[in-house]
């Protein structure tokens, strides 16, 4: 992602808990992280020496190697104990805080996150995950009267794909379902949403997926977007796997509405979300049960209740750590150890991969697929052998429409060694 950071800030960051607010963590307790190598992301990606000492700012439990690191990402070390010493803070000062400096921090973090993101603080709206800022947003998007067409394809989010079959009863629109070509290409992909909105002139909204849960493709949403908007449909963009996982230009892509997640590829505390809306277009999202506030005004547009406060003011610690690796590098390497058991997997013709190689269309997630097991019993066993006979720990999805298949996804901390033990693993069972 393109940041408005500093080199020094981006590269040769120190680290400590106490990079929050308000100076409450115990840098002490706290490693340092090494500063990155003067060299190029794609050599960085396999420089074993940097990665390991990343990889210490990590716990991680020794009962299993765990390549399934999509539903959500640990934190780090100094997140961790910046999480912990913002905790006690809360618990501390109580309401005494809730009520007072917690309103000027939460600011200072809009504040933060709008410069990482190339937006202003009030485009911004935290929630509690990317599913309650999808949510806000298909449910909130008023521009559809009976009649009018709503789109999503195979690949999205389940909850998501809910969301939008509840619009038929919301606001009594036409929901058109696609399916997305398999084998993958960035034009058959485009194609296939291009096809739809030719079909369909009486589509008003689309959601396109940034990076799909299910099989790991990045989808090629500044395309796609630029087609919607020709036919003057507008996109509401779930971008829950991009950030953090892949370098992208948010202004860049041109979509006015996009839900995202921080507690996955950030690394922060879970139950850290976000939402964005351009702000011209704000009106055009419902405020929350007639919430309080101006037409105009983000922060009318949900009412969550007590917030855990403590994984908020996280939020900074964690894009300290982040920022420290650099996108490029992180990317980087998580591509690299995706490659390290695809490229070998590939020579299995009992397994399909389901994303390509081409770098602009797939980063750490990536899915398989025996050709002749795509139910759901038979990936759960798959999954359950993989973990019980192989050590390795992934899991099933459900949704693409070719049947189901089993995802693998890196993390910071995983080794060459993690994934050197997937191909021969997927080929005693075959």
């Amino acid at each position: 992602m393109t940041i408005a950071t500093s080199p020094s800030r981006r590269t040769f960051l120190t680290l400590t808990a106490g990079a929050g607010l308000a100076g409450v963590a115990h840098a002490a307790d706290t490693p340092t992280l090494p500063a990155r190598p003067d060299m190029p992301a794609q050599e960085l990606a396999a420089n074993e020496n940097y990665w390991a000492k990343i990889a210490a700012q990590y716990s991680v439990t020794p009962a299993i190697h765990n390549i399934e690191n999509g539903y959500w990402g640990i934190m780090a070390a100094p997140v961790m104990n910046a999480y912990r010493a913002h905790t006690d803070k809360v618990n501390r000062e109580n309401t005494y805080y809730a009520r007072g400096a917690y309103n000027q921090d939460i600011e200072k973090i809009y504040a933060r996150l709008a410069i990482f993101l190339g937006v202003a603080p009030d485009e911004l709206l935290l929630t509690r995950g990317a599913s309650e800022a999808m949510q806000i947003l298909i449910g909130g998007y008023k521009k559809l009267k009976p009649g009018d067409a709503v789109l999503y394809a195979d690949l999205d989010y389940s909850a998501m794909k809910s969301a939008m079959q509840w619009l038929a009863d919301r606001r009594g629109v036409e929901v058109i379902k696609i399916d997305l070509p398999e084998p993958a290409t960035r034009d058959n992909v485009i194609d296939a949403y291009a096809r739809a909105f030719e079909a369909h002139p009486n589509l008003k909204m689309a959601l396109v997926t940034h990076v799909n849960n299910l099989t790991g493709l990045i989808h090629p949403v500044r395309e796609i977007t630029a087609l919607a908007k020709s036919h003057d449909i507008d996109v509401i963009l779930d971008s829950a796997h991009a950030i953090g996982q892949i370098d992208f230009d948010l202004s860049a892509l041109d979509v006015d509405f996009v839900g995202f997640n921080l507690h996955k590829w950030i690394g922060a505390p879970i139950g850290c979300g976000l939402v964005y809306i351009k702000k011209p277009r704000v009106p055009d999202i419902d405020r929350f049960m007639n919430e309080p506030g101006a037409e105009d005004d983000i922060r009318a547009r949900a009412h969550t209740g007590t917030l855990n406060f403590a994984a908020h003011l996280t939020i900074p610690d964690a894009l300290d750590f982040h920022e420290a690796i650099g996108i490029d590098a992180k990317e980087a390497r998580l591509r690299y150890l995706r490659n390290l058991w695809v490229g070998e997997a590939r020579a299995n013709r009992d397994v399909q991969i389901l994303t390509p190689d081409d770098p602009t269309m797939v980063a750490a997630m990536t899915s398989f697929r025996y050709r002749n097991r795509i139910t759901t019993e038979e990936n759960n066993a798959i999954m359950r052998e993989l973990a019980e006979k192989h050590g390795l720990f992934t899991v099933r999805r459900t949704g693409p429409s070719t049947g189901d298949c089993i995802r693998v996804t890196p993390a910071l901390y995983n080794t060459p060694d993690d994934m050197a033990r997937l191909a021969p693993a997927l080929g005693a069972l075959t």
